[in-house]
């Protein structure tokens, strides 16, 4: 049975296997950065592990463009690095929302969400020591309707924020380790 696209047979039988053997649930994402020129470089998405598996079964990669506004110093070749987080975390918590949603049987109708981060750039371009290089601050704004009643969807919305890994992952950091080969 599919409820908001998503196979719901499928996914109590992926919470099952995963109650049953936890080692099933621990992933390796990876994505393949090359700088082209100026603000302009490319991720290549394709094989990951999971499932206790390395998994190369996607038939091709996916390459996403990263660039910046000329005002900026970009060409404008692709959203720049902060644009695109802001899109992760609006996908996750629109992926998480649509799963919580099929799980309790919730038929949605509409999702749409509007996503704006602050930021003082005077910070990344070594301006003002005293500025944070990043986000001072997210909003995300959700429109969500379907077939319970607003509190219901409100609930489903906060439940995406508690499953949603990316939003997990911004707002309680992850600690990140920068390796450097030259030559």
């Amino acid at each position: 049975m599919f409820r908001n696209g998503v196979n719901t047979e499928q996914l109590y039988g992926t919470l099952d296997a995963l109650k049953a053997d936890p080692e099933l649930g621990r992933f390796r994402f990876r994505a393949h950065n090359r700088w082209i020129d100026g603000a302009h470089s490319r991720s290549t998405i394709q094989a990951f592990h999971g499932a206790g598996h390395d998994d190369e079964t996607r038939p091709e990669a996916f390459e996403i463009d990263a660039g910046g506004p000329a005002v900026l110093l970009g060409t404008d070749t692709g959203p720049n690095p902060a644009e695109s987080l802001l899109h992760s975390l609006a996908a996750c918590l629109t992926t998480s929302l649509v799963f919580v949603a099929a799980a309790r049987g919730v038929r949605l109708t509409h999702v749409e969400s509007t996503l704006e981060g602050d930021m003082d750039v005077r910070g990344c371009l070594g301006l003002a020591e005293d500025v944070r290089p990043g986000f001072e601050r997210i909003r995300a704004s959700f429109r969500v309707q379907g077939d319970a009643p607003d509190q219901t969807l409100r609930d489903v919305v906060a439940c995406a924020q508690q499953r949603s890994a990316v939003y997990d992952m911004v707002t309680r950091g992850v600690p990140v380790a920068v390796d450097i080969v030259t030559g």
